[in-house]
């Protein structure tokens, strides 16, 4: 299962949108927001793409009560889970989270196969050791909103673990950005 990594889109609509159908073009079947929407209503462009969106706030939470009623819509594709998440999507264990410094330490206890964050607007992807003696993968996908940094996002294959950051294109194109 091929998944869109998105955060910080700060109300920027068009590069929401554009973010969103790339990688829907790509294959992706489900978003991960991972905080920083601020206005709800900025959630209604991925309507129409018809994907699942799961969404956490950030430290810009906006109106979470309007968050909680569009996600309790009847045929809502947003699930809204508040401050994080803990989730499954195709077998794996995945934990949104707005600030990269908990991300880490949620991915060292072994417990998620991927850990997700935003925050400080700096797209990676990093492998961190965990307590189990294992690995985890965390991905932070940057800002899709492109706010003080350029707009991007994070496509991922659940079933290889494998993630790249990709440039949003407004015109829907998208390139890879990097590894």
């Amino acid at each position: 299962m091929k998944i869109c990594i998105v955060s910080d889109s700060h109300d920027h609509r068009p590069l929401l949108e554009a973010a969103v159908r790339a990688a829907k073009q790509q294959g992706a079947e489900a978003v991960l927001h991972c905080g920083d929407v601020v206005a709800p209503s900025t959630l209604s462009v991925l309507k129409p793409i018809g994907l699942p969106v799961h969404v956490i706030y950030g430290n810009n939470i906006g109106d979470l009560y309007m968050m909680a009623r569009i996600a309790n819509k009847p045929g809502s594709l947003v699930t809204f889970y508040g401050q994080d998440a803990g989730l499954e999507l195709a077998g794996r264990r995945i934990f949104l989270v707005h600030y990269p410094h908990y991300a880490k330490a949620m991915a060292t206890t072994g417990d998620y196969d991927l850990v997700c964050c935003g925050h400080d607007h700096e797209a990676k992807i990093e492998t961190v050791s965990n307590i189990k003696g294992g690995t985890t993968r965390v991905v932070n996908p940057g800002t899709v909103g492109g706010v003080a940094a350029p707009a991007t996002y994070a496509l991922g294959d659940l079933e290889t673990m494998e993630f790249e950051l990709r440039d949003v294109l407004v015109d829907g194109a998208d390139q890879q950005a990097a590894s």
